[in-house]
């Protein structure tokens, strides 16, 4: 199995993992029900994006894919931008990264469109 497969496997399951712990504490921790709408929404892409991460390392073990090189990277970018940078946020009160939270959606818009062709293109 191809490297970038390996590692966007690795990545995604990581990612869900902390995807359940976080929705667990949210769901227990009173400091983190306070979260709100911001903790919802990073939760939800925390979700479909760490499954969309195994998705790209299944796509690539079976065939090299530029295109789906870029939608795993994108992935992992919007992850990082959007969802990382609202937990932290939530979680620790660091909010000097705000402003890269749009750039996080843009860059999970544009993992699936590339995730999209690298599908369609042989």
């Amino acid at each position: 199995m191809p490297l970038l497969s390996r590692l966007f496997l690795a990545l995604g399951a990581l990612f869900a993992a902390l995807w359940v712990g976080l929705s667990a504490a949210a769901a227990h921790v009173p400091a983190l029900q306070q979260g709100g709408p911001a903790l919802a929404a990073s939760l939800q892409q925390h979700q479909l994006h760490a499954v969309g991460l195994l998705l790209v390392g299944l796509m690539l073990a079976r065939r090299a894919s530029a295109w789906l090189v870029a939608a795993g990277v994108l992935m992992l970018a919007g992850l990082l931008l959007f969802c990382v940078n609202i937990d932290t946020r939530v979680l620790w009160g660091w909010d000097a990264a705000r402003a890269l939270v749009p750039a996080g959606g843009s860059a999970f818009i544009l993992a699936w469109l590339a995730f999209a062709v690298g599908a369609w293109r042989q």
